[in-house]
């Protein structure tokens, strides 16, 4: 099959990122003697200065590891909602939503203390070595994608009449990022140089200045400067200004934590996702739900896939969240997934239909069942790049890095939040708070109910894949509740078509048409949904598309590449070999290795 770009194959080492600087620099850090969490450490703090319309510092980060040799783990860097973040406080303002944007969708910021405890735990680098790239990009500047000035002039209005910190830095002079034109963040490079002199004053050892770095960004001049700016009001997608709940204490006991993932094994294939605080298991359950056979890229294909995501999403509302009585194991059961499978008819369904595991009557929000997320939704941006309101409301502002390392390290990890339209830039540090906030209901008693403590149910939802029991795939897209929609059509491509040089088809499955539907609440505010609407690639065909149509989807056609971002890395444990592929989509993402 033709491809635009190569798999690339090799001994060394490989990354994927959705920008090619994060790539680059991860692949210097590998050729300087780093191993795989270095290398993707490196990738995710230049992700913040050459991405910042999709994440930053103050955002969050889910990421699945898999050490040579050893077992998978999940490392959590979603931070949960601060203490004073109880529905009682946000509906006492008169808000039935969390709102897209502002301080009052700020959770604690977890993609900081996440990084560097992967790379005081797994890494060998020190965090200077690690940090030198972000630092070069944000004091020296970097060509701005296109994306960037696009962004910024669809919040103009928003950053020159309230957001006039966000403005200082994106709209110089009046104007926004020219694309190829070099952007600069000389605060966030202070704030890392600072947070370096600090840190290295602790005294001697990698370990030693990796904590006191996290101490700063919790207690230090960091912390401090989150804590004041946080309890500052800053207009939102209400169209109020409100300050946020987030105090310095919040931030002082916030610490990223190791978990075991969820798994689901498929036709060979062992898949490792996060749980059920994130959308990661509607992966697994969408693998439960497929038949015995599949005719690939057919238009029964591509039906049974659309209705089992609906399902799929459909419990995710009703069942996942933070907490400990998700009956997941019965949601994987095979028991459950014939039960749901039976749902799917000749016919689309256009009704939200969540399942009753255990004989559990599910229960929605009220927003759902009153057509608040009932209504029409004009299909998101492709490629997971933003769709951005005049306010400021987003959807599917993300970015992914994969790597594996000559020793055989893998790691998926997908970073978010924190992005530029999300809050206002913090003076002196260079970067905004997050809004993951806005994905928690304010209905009491529901699993993703907003409590403090708590993590809001995230989109955020990196891959890693075993065979017999050995990982041999990383993956991931941004996309917000696209993400694992994506993923699984990729993941699918890999497993039902032939190999390339005798490995995977890594970029042939990226390449491959993609789609995703909408039937379902968006995870993003306003929490609106688009009944039996799904959005093809116009590469799936005529004939296809027609079918589609013949049993009641609701189809738009996109662009012909417009569907994904998806990034992959992978090893042949029997030969060593390494290889990658990274999307063309948007003209952004690149693989690199040897």
């Amino acid at each position: 099959m033709v491809t635009t770009r190569p798999t690339l194959q090799g001994t060394f080492g490989m990354v994927s990122s959705t920008h090619w600087l994060a790539s680059a620099s991860a692949m210097a850090v590998l050729e300087d003697g780093g191993n795989a969490y270095d290398a993707a450490t490196a990738a995710a703090f230049v992700l913040h200065v050459v991405e910042p319309h999709l994440n930053g510092p103050g955002g969050d980060v889910p990421m699945i590891i898999a050490p040579a040799g050893g077992t998978p783990r999940v490392l959590c860097g979603q931070g949960p909602a601060p203490a004073g973040a109880t529905i009682e406080h946000y509906t006492g303002l008169g808000l039935d939503l969390v709102p897209g944007t502002g301080p009052l969708a700020a959770p604690v910021p977890g993609a900081f203390d996440a990084w560097l405890l992967l790379l005081r735990d797994h890494g060998t680098r020190s965090l200077r070595a690690v940090l030198g790239h972000a630092i070069g990009y944000a004091a020296n500047g970097h060509p701005a994608v296109e994306r960037v000035g696009a962004t910024v002039e669809a919040v103009r209005e928003l950053f020159e009449t309230e957001w006039t910190t966000s403005a200082e830095l994106y709209l110089r002079d009046g104007k926004a990022p020219a694309a190829g034109a070099l952007l600069k963040n000389p605060a966030l490079a202070g704030t890392w140089q600072r947070l370096l002199t600090e840190a290295e004053a602790a005294g001697p050892g990698r370990e030693t200045q990796i904590d006191a770095a996290r101490r700063i960004w919790r207690e230090g001049f960091i912390g401090e400067a989150i804590a004041g700016f946080a309890a500052k009001p800053a207009m939102d997608t209400s169209g109020e200004r409100h300050a946020g709940t987030l105090t310095g204490q919040d931030l002082a006991t916030f610490e990223a934590t190791y978990e075991d993932p969820v798994t689901h094994t498929w036709n060979g294939w062992t898949i490792a996702k996060p749980g059920p605080w994130s959308q990661g298991p509607v992966f697994l359950q969408q693998l439960a739900l497929l038949p015995g056979e599949l005719d690939y890229a057919t238009p029964d294909y591509y039906h049974t896939l659309i209705e089992g995501t609906k399902l799929a999403m459909a419990d995710r509302e009703a069942w996942y969240g933070d907490r400990a009585d998700v009956p997941l194991e019965t949601l994987l059961s095979p028991q459950y997934s014939e039960t749901r499978r039976g749902l799917i008819g000749e016919q689309a369904s256009h009704e939200l239909r969540p399942g009753r595991p255990d004989g559990r009557e599910p229960r929605l929000a009220r927003a759902v069942g009153s057509g608040r997320a009932g209504g029409s939704v004009a299909a998101p941006a492709g490629a997971g790049e933003p769709t951005v309101a005049e306010d400021g409301a987003t959807r599917g502002d993300t970015c992914h890095v994969d790597v594996v390392d000559r020793w055989g390290n893998l790691i998926s990890a997908t970073p978010s939040g924190g992005w530029l339209q999300s809050n206002p830039v913090i003076p002196g540090l260079g970067f905004p708070l997050g809004t993951r906030l806005q994905m928690a209901w304010l209905d009491p008693g529901l699993p993703n109910s907003l409590a403090p403590g708590q993590r809001p149910r995230t989109t955020l939802s990196p891959s890693l894949a075993l065979r017999d029991g050995v990982p041999v795939l990383a993956f991931g897209t941004p996309g917000g509740d696209q993400q694992d929609q994506w993923s699984l059509h990729f993941l699918l491509a890999v497993a039902l078509r032939g190999p390339v040089r005798g490995g995977l088809d890594l970029q042939g499955a990226i390449d491959a048409p993609n789609w995703h539907t909408d039937s379902f609440p968006s995870s993003f505010y306003p929490r609106a949904m688009s009944p039996g609407g799904v959005t093809v690639e116009s590469r799936i065909g005529a004939a296809a598309i027609t079918a589609l149509e013949r049993r009641g989807h609701l189809v738009t056609v996109a662009g012909p590449w417009s569907e994904g971002r998806l990034c992959a890395v992978a090893r042949d444990p029997g030969s060593g070999v390494l290889s990658a592929a990274a999307n063309s989509r948007g003209m952004q993402g690149y693989a690199a290795g040897r």
